[in-house]
């Protein structure tokens, strides 16, 4: 803990942070679920970032990387880490994007993916309707490979540019990223902080761009329990089928642990029906796991992370 404390008072020192101690993860999670986090840091420039992950490492600790939190489950006891956080809540930075030559987009890792998908519409540019309906911020959706209706972030990526764990800045290639379904190599080192992004997108109707955002978004609505706590899909998709239709044939739509239950609108999410704990998602899951590999002989590998205290 002594690191932790040392750390927190050397990024207090550095000025250009914010920084705030003891914050329930809780309040900064989809989910909301989460004891309180040692400390948490709002870098106000992506030039603040990369001393203050150099203190928190050079003090003994690895810092958490967040961004809107919303592919996260929190332990319920303190969280003994210092997140960084890319989005601006609390600081004076503000995430940025910049449509460049051949129709590609620049913008950094706090983006939200909403607001991204609304400028590219707004600047004629296809291709990133799918990301609409998603919460999570840019970086967090490059790490995951975010997808949905058929769209993923491999399929858009042109370069990504991180701090490595050794402090230098490196600009990686979409190969070099090695997506895969829900995968990249941030999930394997996540001691690289993306910090900016370059998507390749298309020319397209700006009113026909729209329609489809619409659209998609009509259907979220109808199929995922958006009006409730959660952390979006809770297990990957397996080799063959799909997570929801194993949940689901396996009798499982409402199991309830606590605060915590198999939706009954959409069985690939947990949601949070009020005062859920950590433990109480981590029951309902691994009673989903076993009733699934009982009933099916299939394997179901979380899509969420778990931070635990």
């Amino acid at each position: 803990m002594y690191g932790i404390e040392k750390a927190i008072s050397q990024i207090r020192a550095l000025e250009t942070p914010t920084v705030i101690e003891n914050k329930p993860m809780s309040e900064l999670t989809t989910f909301k679920i989460g004891g309180p986090i040692s400390a948490i840091v709002f870098p106000n420039s992506f030039a603040a970032v990369e001393p203050v992950i150099s203190v928190i490492r050079d003090c003994g600790s690895e810092p958490l990387f967040l961004g809107n939190g919303s592919n996260l489950l929190c332990a319920d006891d303190a969280i003994k880490r210092i997140a960084v956080c890319s989005r601006p809540d609390g600081s004076g930075y503000q995430p940025y994007t910049e449509v460049l030559p051949g129709n590609r987009v620049a913008a950094s890792t706090g983006s939200l993916l909403g607001r991204l998908a609304m400028f590219a519409m707004a600047n004629g540019l296809s291709g990133l309707e799918w990301a609409s309906g998603i919460p999570g911020t840019l970086g967090g959706a490059v790490k995951m490979n975010a997808g949905a209706y058929g769209g993923e972030m491999s399929q858009i990526i042109e370069t990504v540019t991180v701090i490595s764990a050794s402090g230098k800045k490196l600009t990686l290639s979409g190969a070099d990223c090695r997506f895969s379904y829900r995968h990249s190599r941030f999930c394997e080192d996540e001691q690289e902080f993306i910090t900016t992004v370059v998507i390749k997108l298309q020319p397209g109707d700006s009113s026909e761009i729209q329609r489809k955002m619409k659209e998609l978004s009509r259907r979220r609505k109808e199929n995922q329990p958006i009006d409730l706590p959660s952390a979006g899909s809770v297990f990957k998709r397996p080799a063959n089928g799909y997570a929801a239709d194993l949940i689901e044939k396996a009798g499982l739509k409402g199991y309830r642990v606590g605060g915590a239950a198999v939706s009954e609108k959409h069985s690939g999410f947990i949601v949070n029906l009020g005062g859920a704990l950590c433990s109480d998602v981590l029951r309902v899951m691994e009673h989903v796991q076993e009733e699934v590999l009982r009933q099916f002989g299939v394997g179901l590998e979380p899509e969420i992370k778990i931070i635990t205290a």
